[in-house]
């Protein structure tokens, strides 16, 4: 089955299942894919996605909308997931696998992604530290979808944005009013290579800050269960 990917994050599901072999092409976005790239995630190359003649595409996210209903009326068979909580994101993993002609593969991934939830969940303390997750920084914003799940499984209380909602933009009133014990940065497109300094911009907070890789938990992929065990590990002092 000839796959392109439009998001990475359907592009990390379907290597989780074994599928890589079958991906004909990918965003810019996933460099560590062997496929050729037809361009950025809103806006891909048309004309090249046509020239690689995919069985399906894969797209993901509200963003992607308009992505996904030109390539339908052009006549391409695409797979839209659009997660927003975190039971959403371990859904997507069997969709994705049905859609790639890798069913079981893909039911047997939410399974024990299921379970290594459950089994997080069930070690988190009954009252955990507040943690404040901040995917972008100019302006700031709180990270929303399904970052709070993460948070919450991780053994965290997280007051700034309630599960499935988009994450917002704060001031640092609201935020050093909740007085999180942790603070979290995931700038979107970042990586690892953030330099935070909450000081600098006048924001007192008394937390410990963390910088995590941002596909850890801004991806709606397998890896946000890495970035699960990472937080939790993080938030409880593993």
């Amino acid at each position: 089955m000839r796959v392109l990917s439009l998001a990475p994050s359907a592009t990390a599901t379907v290597a989780a299942l074994g599928g890589s072999d079958r991906l004909v092409g990918v965003t810019a976005h996933s460099r560590d894919v062997d496929a050729p790239a037809v361009g950025g995630w809103l806006n891909p190359d048309f004309d090249r996605v046509a020239d690689l003649d995919p069985d399906v595409v894969l797209t993901s996210d509200a963003l992607q909308r308009e992505v996904r209903d030109d390539l339908r009326d052009r006549g391409f068979d695409v797979r839209h997931v659009e997660p927003a909580t975190l039971d959403d994101v371990l859904s997507s993993f069997a969709e994705i696998g049905d859609a790639v002609g890798l069913p079981e593969a893909g039911a047997e991934l939410e399974a024990e992604s299921r379970e290594t939830v459950r089994a997080i969940r069930d070690e988190a303390p009954e009252d955990g530290p507040v943690v404040y997750c901040e995917e972008w920084s100019d302006p700031p914003m709180a990270a929303g979808n399904w970052v709070p799940d993460v948070v919450e499984a991780a053994g965290g209380r997280y007051p700034f944005v309630n599960a499935g909602e988009r994450s917002r933009e704060v001031d640092a009133s609201a935020v050093e009013a909740a007085d999180p014990e942790h603070a979290v940065v995931h700038v979107c497109g970042k990586g690892d290579r953030v330099d935070p300094d909450f000081a600098g911009r006048g924001w007192d907070l008394d937390a410990d800050v963390h910088v995590l890789d941002d596909s850890l938990l801004n991806q709606p992929s397998p890896r946000l269960l890495d970035g699960l065990e990472t937080l939790a590990a993080r938030i409880r002092g593993d």
